[in-house]
């Protein structure tokens, strides 16, 4: 069933250990490990969700920001992803949750390149959530994972 407080269980603070690629669809196999702290809230009445990503030990002056609508006609979720890095809001991937698990897919670029987008959640309860993503330079074909997000909640939403 989708539900538009599919991302109620992240609203709150977390404690979360990021696992990061280093170069991304060039074959590398070098990854890098640090904490990032998020806060998320509901904005528009529950229809949509903010968080922050900080990370200082990673990048001491970045700050990231995820922004997720709920759209009524098409009963799924829009997330986007915008930095301080790039001053920008990049495209959404779009997708629902089924079975606990949630998908979502979209269209970027890469060095130049179009490439496909993909973000997971899963492993979600009350204490702890798992996001990760994905990217394909070959329309879907085959994935590289280069991201993962293990989220531990600091506090009571």
């Amino acid at each position: 069933m989708i539900r538009r407080d599919d991302f109620d269980f992240l609203f709150g603070s977390w404690q979360i250990k990021n696992t990061f690629l280093k170069k991304r669809l060039q074959g590398c196999e070098e990854w890098e490990t640090f904490t990032s702290t998020g806060t998320a809230q509901p904005i528009l009445g529950g229809l949509g969700n903010i968080d922050d990503f900080v990370a200082p030990e990673w990048r001491p002056d970045f700050i990231g920001m995820t922004l997720r609508l709920f759209d009524l006609v098409t009963q799924q979720w829009s997330i986007y992803w915008m930095s301080n890095a790039t001053g920008r809001l990049e495209p959404p991937v779009i997708g629902v949750f089924k079975d606990g698990v949630g998908i979502f897919n979209g269209q970027d670029m890469l060095d130049g390149k179009p490439i496909r987008v993909r973000f997971t959640w899963s492993g979600i309860t009350s204490e702890t959530a798992l996001w990760e993503q994905e990217f394909s330079g070959d329309n879907g074909v085959s994935w590289e994972k280069n991201w993962i997000m293990q989220f531990t909640r600091k506090d009571t939403p």
